[in-house]
Order: C-alpha cells, then structure tokens, then sequence
C-alpha cells in the first residue's frame, strides 16, 4: 500500500445555469460551511487518502477557488473548463499521484465507511477502476489509476474528456479491470438524491447537514440514518423527486 499514493483531485468551477457557484453554496447559513468544506472534511477522514488537491477550472469566475485552496493549504491546478479529466491529470502530475480519488465537489455526503476496504482490494487486485455506483446520487465514490485515466484522455474523444471523466473505461469495459462495488440495498433508493444541482436539492441537503449537526455525528454520520430522516420528511423529498429519473438516466452518459 506504501508505494501507491492515492490522492483526491477535485474539479472546481462557478459556471452552472441551474445553480451557480455550488461547490461554495453554504450548507451551515450561519456559519458559511459550504458544499466545498463538507466535502473536503469527508476526505480528511480517510486518512489513507495521501493528499487533496483542486482542479480549478480557467476564468475569473472561478479566483476564488485558488484564494480557498491557498487558506485551506491546498495546492491547485488550473486548467480549461470544458476538458474535466485533463484537469484531473494535471493535478495527479502536480501530486505524483498512482491512483485518484475521485467525489464531485457538489456532493457533500459521501458513502465514506467501505472507501477504505475498497482501496485495499483495488490494490490488491490491481483494479483500473472501482465504482460504487448503485447508490444515491451523490454519495458514491470512484478509484482510478493515474494510467487508466490518461489512457482514456488520448483514446478517447471531447466526451470522454468532459465532467464525464470515467465514461471512456465505462464504454470499453474489456480493455480495463473494473471493481463493480455492492451497495447496501437500504442506500439503492433512486427515489432521493443528495446532490446540489437545483435550488431544490441545496434546501434538502441543507436540512440533512442540519440533521447530522443536531444529531452531534459530525463527519460520522451515517447515510442510513440520513435516509431514514428522509422518508420521515416527505416535504423534503417530494422537492427532489421531480430530478430523480434524469439524474439517475444521465448519471454515467
């Protein structure tokens, strides 16, 4: 395991025409925790996790992600908006990174409990790739291989190329060694999603940081207790059942 070095690159950018700016939406109102500090505090937990790094996508809209990563003691790559996994690669280079962590940065509850076992069998195995995929939108996670992610940058096209940063190695599933995850059935639910893309989806994951926050779990918490809030609150997910379909439809294509 010592001579694999697997870091977190997160891409980071402002542009959005449903939401803008959602990796710095806050989360906490009073306290300015946003989507981004969830997010980062998830991956410092799994101390395994050699080091972070953000991905910032090029224009003026996007400043203040270097001054963030320069306050938090990140280093940061900057790179084109529209090429995602060049901006990935760039930040695996800058880290001398094997492997990458890879979460969205408009996502801050992470299924993180099986992320360790997950990197030991990816490792074990000599896995391209491991994807936890059936799960809620929003809380999976995928690993891959620094080689596998710059073959698909020179094999592939403009879509492969996109915030679409794995669908090269998901459409030519025979030339990579894939690690397919088994999610817990209880957190196979494409009712709900816990992602920030609309208005809608940043009042709902604000309610659940509120209910992790007064719950006292902190970067403990645990997705099935969230899920079990949910289903109590139907104001709550009837508000992000309308994105459900397409989001899951879209999620991988």
């Amino acid at each position: 395991m010592k001579s694999r070095r697997l870091v977190a690159v997160l891409a980071c950018r402002n542009s959005g025409s449903r939401l803008y700016g959602k990796p710095l939406q806050r989360l906490d109102i009073k306290t300015g925790w946003c989507v981004l500090d969830q997010v980062i505090a998830n991956i410092k937990k799994l101390n395994f996790i050699d080091e972070i790094v953000l991905a910032i996508s090029e224009g003026s809209d996007n400043l203040y992600f270097t001054h963030y990563a320069e306050m938090a003691s990140l280093r940061y790559v900057v790179g084109d908006e529209e090429d995602v996994l060049k901006r990935l690669l760039l930040g695996l280079e800058l880290s001398q990174a094997t492997d990458l962590f890879r979460v969205t940065t408009e996502s801050p509850f992470l299924y993180w409990q099986p992320v360790c076992a997950a990197w030991k069998k990816h490792i074990d195995c000599n896995f391209d790739a491991t994807f936890m995929d059936g799960i809620i939108d929003g809380c999976g996670f995928e690993i891959l291989t620094t080689q596998a992610l710059r073959q698909s940058w020179e094999r592939g096209d403009h879509r492969h190329r996109s915030e679409l940063c794995t669908l090269f190695i998901r459409e030519n599933r025979n030339d990579f060694s894939i690690h397919q995850l088994q999610e817990p059935p209880l957190l196979s639910r494409k009712d709900l999603r816990l992602t920030v893309d609309y208005p809608e989806d940043l009042i709902v994951c604000r309610a659940v940081f509120d209910y992790i926050k007064a719950n006292n779990q902190g970067c403990d918490y645990s997705l099935e207790s969230v899920v079990s809030f949910l289903d109590q609150s139907p104001h709550l997910t009837g508000l992000i059942y309308p994105f459900t379909e397409e989001g899951y439809k879209t999620m991988y294509l």
